[in-house]
Formats: structure tokens, sequence, C-alpha cells
């Protein structure tokens, strides 16, 4: 063995792993490029509408609120009173089923007070289910205020 064999030998030696380093610069390069271009899209479509005369429709009912009260008897609130009137289940319930057959679409709303229980104001939206309201919504207030 000569000086110069075992040289050329000991000089390379093979790598048996991938270089990452250019394909992280490429996809560095795309992002880039992509981050710039994106803003600049434009994805809107102009359309041209017909004209019409036609008015909106303003039927918008009034709702009718059930006002749950802590020693349990119940209020009614019906379009545009201040306050609302005091009455017991059974009148609600007439009041209510009188209301639903004048207009099946008349929202009704349960406000809870906050010394009421929660299992009255439960009965309150049975007690509307037996007025045949098929649907029933729970009023809130934000909180602060009054």
């Amino acid at each position: 063995m000569t000086a110069s064999s075992v040289r050329r030998r000991h000089k390379r030696k093979l790598k048996s792993e991938i270089n990452v380093v250019p394909y992280i610069d490429v996809m560095l390069v795309l992002l880039v490029i992509f981050m710039i271009t994106a803003p600049l899209l434009n994805l809107g479509v102009d359309v041209d509408l017909p004209n019409s005369n036609a008015r909106s429709i303003s039927a918008e009912v009034e709702p009718v609120v059930v006002t749950v009260y802590g020693d349990g008897s119940y209020g009614l609130t019906v379009s545009g009173d201040a306050q609302p009137q005091r009455m017991g289940a059974e009148a609600l319930l007439a009041r209510v089923s009188a209301l639903r057959n004048q207009n099946a679409k008349v929202p009704v709303l349960v406000a809870g007070q906050g010394d009421a229980p929660y299992q009255q104001v439960m009965d309150a939206i049975d007690l509307l289910s037996r007025a045949k309201v098929d649907k029933v919504s729970l009023l809130t207030t934000a909180k602060g205020a009054k």
C-alpha cells in the first residue's frame, strides 16, 4: 500500500443522510411569495342586480312577554303595555291561548325575575306548551343592566 492510496481511502467518507437545507430555503421563499400575493388577489365578482319598486313588508309583530315572579305568580305583557299584568296560571293559559288563536306566529318570550326558582320558569314554559305555543324564547338582560 502506498501513501497515496491510503490518503484517498480516508479522504472522502460517504454520508447516508439527506441535506434538507435547500428544501427549507425553497419553502421559505415560497411562503414569502404567497404572503405577498395573497392580499392582492381579488376574489369578488361584480354582479348587476335588477331594480325593483316593491316596498318592504313590515309585519313585525310585538312579542308577548310572560314574566315569572318569585312568589309563583305570572305577568303578561302584550304589545306596548308598560307594566306586566299579574295573573295566575289558569288566567295566563287562557290569555295566551286567545292571543295564539288570533295570531299563530306571535313570538312568546319568558322572562324570569332574579328571585324566581328555575322550576317556576320551567313550569311557565310547560304552561305555554299547553296553550299550543310552538316556539318559546328566554328573555335575558345584559349583566349590570336594569
